[in-house]
């Protein structure tokens, strides 16, 4: 890569790390942080940020350590809204970077616009945190105008998961590209595998490189692919990013959109 790349969703666990009760599903192996360090060496990817891995609930110590050891990396945490200021700077010093909202397998979630979510969210912002949301399509635009109500920046996992009947009319997903036009909200190129046809990740992509620039874009991997083991790669998700956004140079102003939301560089 001709800038320093930076692969912004990835998970880790192992297999001392308690399933959630309601896990939507059961990994096929371990994630270890040694195997993942591996991956970006072998790509030649500088650094990376976690995401939160709602299959193991709250469980962030892992993710932590690792934050905490290697200074390339970020991480998003699971966290409660009664989380206090104290625990949450003991987390940022350690490598944490926002909150994650993983809600798409949940039936019912929060109501974010409830005083006490507000509040937390507001917390966050205070803190220079950011949210990241990952939830179906049709119930993003709630969440979208509730957090924009707090003030703290939003990022979006994984193209907005629109509904794949509607595509890129998909209410949730014209509701993300309402809110990085609003300039508060920035979107992953993450996990196309996951999102349906490869005609409409490619008129995601596009919509979203139209409408965000490369300004307001990520990408990331979603290593390891998690219920998608058998058909992935890391050398695989790099390539299908360069098949998707085939301009280098576009791909490195994406890059460095990471680099500077995550890492602060100027």
């Amino acid at each position: 890569m001709s800038v320093a790349g930076v692969d912004t969703h990835a998970h880790i666990f192992h297999a001392g790390m308690p399933l959630s009760p309601d896990a939507w599903h059961r990994p096929a192996g371990e994630a270890p942080i040694e195997l993942y360090l591996d991956n970006l060496r072998a790509a030649g990817i500088d650094r990376a940020v976690l995401a939160a891995a709602s299959l193991f609930e709250d469980n962030n110590d892992y993710a932590l350590t690792a934050t905490a050891t290697h200074p390339n990396l970020r991480t998003t945490v699971i966290v409660d809204p009664a989380t206090d200021d104290y625990a949450l700077r003991e987390m940022a010093s350690a490598g944490a970077v926002g909150v994650r909202l993983q809600w798409r397998s949940t039936p019912s979630p929060p109501d974010l616009a409830d005083p006490v979510w507000q509040r937390f969210l507001r917390r966050l912002a205070n803190g220079g945190w950011h949210v990241q949301l990952h939830d179906r399509g049709d119930r993003l635009p709630a969440a979208i105008a509730a957090i924009e109500r707090s003030g703290v920046p939003l990022v979006i996992d994984h193209f907005g998961r629109p509904d794949v009947a509607l595509g890129v009319n998909c209410t949730g997903f014209q509701a993300v590209l309402g809110a990085v036009e609003r300039g508060r909200c920035w979107v992953k190129l993450s996990a196309d595998f996951r999102i349906g046809s490869d005609a409409l990740v490619r008129q995601l992509t596009d919509a979203l490189l139209r409408h965000a620039g490369t300004d307001r874009l990520f990408w990331g991997s979603d290593w390891p692919f998690v219920a998608f083991e058998a058909g992935m790669t890391y050398g695989r998700a790099i390539s299908r990013f360069e098949t998707l956004v085939p301009n280098p140079a576009v791909r490195d102003a994406i890059h460095r959109t990471a680099g500077r939301f995550y890492f602060g560089d100027q």
